[in-house]
């Protein structure tokens, strides 16, 4: 027998083998690609963008009160769809025991300004202290 086959007794071969980590990395993938919807709050909407926004972190807590307005005209409180007569009820429920009185207004890019006037209106009907309107960084190289 000639000792040039590989895979013989007492011989070691180089081969990295990245299947496994292949496999590893996919279902990593998978389970980001699952997961990262739940992680949004609320609707998803496409937000303005602007040049100078303020960073409100505020939004990002569990405990936070968002409302967001759709292209469509349809409004929600969190993940839950509210008419806007029944708006300013719930919110003021949400407040009612907080001393922080701020709600944050997510509204979609192309939703109409009435609504959004609407909505802030019936915001401070509730005794709201103060409304934050959320949009995203414009960033330079993006024009349109």
């Amino acid at each position: 027998m000639g000792m040039g086959s590989s895979g013989g007794r007492g011989e070691v071969t180089a081969d990295i083998n990245v299947t496994p980590m292949a496999d590893v990395m996919l279902v990593l993938l998978i389970i980001f690609m699952v997961i990262t919807p739940m992680l949004q709050k609320g609707v998803s909407v496409e937000l303005a963008r602007t040049r100078n926004p303020i960073d409100m972190k505020e939004a990002d807590r569990d405990d936070a009160v968002l409302v967001a307005i759709t292209r469509d005209g349809k409004f929600w409180l969190g993940k839950d769809r509210v008419n806007i007569e029944d708006l300013a009820a719930k919110v003021n429920d949400l407040l009612s025991s907080r001393l922080d009185k701020t709600v944050f207004l997510k509204s979609d890019l192309r939703a109409k300004y009435g609504d959004v006037v609407q909505v802030v209106d019936s915001i401070r009907n509730a005794g709201v202290d103060k409304v934050a309107l959320l949009t995203e960084r414009l960033d330079d190289q993006v024009r349109r």
